[in-house]
């Protein structure tokens, strides 16, 4: 027999975690089936792997009650430092600066370890008791009634809901299941993330410098450590993943520079190949797509968590508007609300990553000046600096209570 919920999410990754809490704050009786295990989400290890929240994220948290523990391990982003330059010689003397008193909220966002944030949602999940989550389980089937959708688990047992969320990663076997296909390509590039200890304290300023391989984020962490999420071409990528920590040091270091001293490795490294793959549509019968399951775009203005967290504080407040007016939360015309207010933003973002990447990955020597033009102009401009402060920040827009730091209801 069937377990009835009002919801079920498939994936309970990050957006997924935050999503359960969001509805489960506005009284919604959640299943979260996960297909990783309890102890390895709980897995306090450092591993290298870090997110940048913006401080419309920062917002979500904080409404949901889960910033405070967060706060005490997380590093502010005070400044944002955006150069152009070639691997050995000295950056464009045109540089962009976002500085963090032009911006009356506070600071432009936050470094969270993975472990942190993942271990925090946990204990959140786990004390809920709205949710329900089931751990070591994927959803390998799922049938669509007129009233509710069936989950099938891979054990072979069975959960009933109104509404079957897809939390599932850019391959998401629930679009899939759905008919729902995805418009994209992948690019010549990989991206090479680790961590790294420094000599000289980073002040809290996140660096974006262009090279015409890709870009090289050098993100702020608590301590004198930073994120690395380092672009390269496919094949110099690969060659480059295969070497020895000193190897590796070596390749990074004519990259990064000396400004903050010495480097060293910090954790384990990764390798993802970089995609645009966009969901052709965010809804499709009793089932709604967030996070990569909707949008993968590339990581170059750091927003793909922070888009992510954008769908899950607009789909709550869909869902619990729509409970309030006693409509059935499953309806076609309750998700197409969630459909309108995400897909614009979502389109805007895949275009702007995706031209700033082909605009700056290259070494041609035209388009190199006029790029390094538009951004002395953008400085030199402070209500335009201003603007893209507040865009990176996630503070522009029309943004859902949660965002806003309000509860969803």
């Amino acid at each position: 027999m069937s377990i009835r919920y009002d919801i079920a999410i498939a994936g309970g990754g990050l957006n997924g975690s935050v999503l359960a809490l969001a509805l489960a704050s506005a009284g919604f009786r959640t299943a979260v089936i996960e297909p990783k295990s309890k102890s390895r989400l709980a897995d306090r290890a450092f591993d290298g792997r870090s997110y940048a929240l913006a401080a419309s994220s920062v917002r979500v948290r904080l409404a949901l009650g889960l910033w405070q523990e967060l706060s005490e391990r997380a590093q502010p982003i005070h400044d944002i430092r955006i150069t152009d330059g070639r691997v050995g010689d000295r950056p464009s003397p045109f540089v962009l600066e976002f500085a963090h008193g032009e911006l009356d909220e506070g600071p432009m966002g936050h470094m969270v370890e993975d472990r942190n944030l993942r271990v925090t949602l946990g204990r959140a999940l786990a004390d809920n008791g709205h949710i329900t989550a089931f751990h070591g389980q994927g959803v390998a089937d799922q049938v669509v009634g007129s009233s509710s959708v069936r989950a099938v688990l891979t054990d072979g047992s069975e959960l009933e809901a109104q509404l079957l969320i897809g939390c599932d990663g850019p391959t998401s076997p629930s679009a899939a299941r759905a008919g729902i296909r995805r418009v994209g390509w992948r690019y010549d590039q990989t991206a090479l993330v680790c961590a790294i200890s420094h000599e000289k304290p980073h002040g809290g300023c996140a660096h974006q410098h262009f090279l015409p391989s890709g870009p090289l984020a050098i993100l702020p962490l608590p301590g004198d450590c930073s994120s690395i999420v380092w672009t390269e071409r496919r094949d110099a990528a690969h060659e480059i993943a295969q070497r020895d920590e000193a190897g590796y040091l070596d390749a990074l270091r004519p990259r990064f520079g000396s400004f903050l001293g010495d480097i060293k490795l910090l954790g384990a490294r990764y390798c993802y190949p970089l995609e645009l793959s966009i969901a052709d549509r965010m809804v499709a019968a009793r089932l709604a797509l967030v996070g990569d399951a909707a949008h993968r775009v590339h990581p170059i203005a750091g927003q793909g968590l922070n888009a992510g967290l954008k769908d899950v504080a607009a789909l709550a407040e869909v869902l619990c508007n729509a409970r309030r007016r006693g409509e059935d939360i499953g309806s076609n015309q309750v998700l197409a609300r969630y459909q309108r207010w995400r897909r614009f933003d979502v389109a805007a973002l895949a275009l702007a990553t995706d031209g700033f990447n082909r605009l700056f990955s290259n070494d041609n020597p035209i388009t190199r000046l006029g790029r390094d033009l538009g951004l002395g102009l953008v400085g030199a401009l402070p209500h335009l600096r201003r603007g893209l402060i507040r865009e990176a920040a996630g503070l522009s827009g029309d943004l859902p209570r949660l965002s806003r730091g309000l509860p969803v209801s």
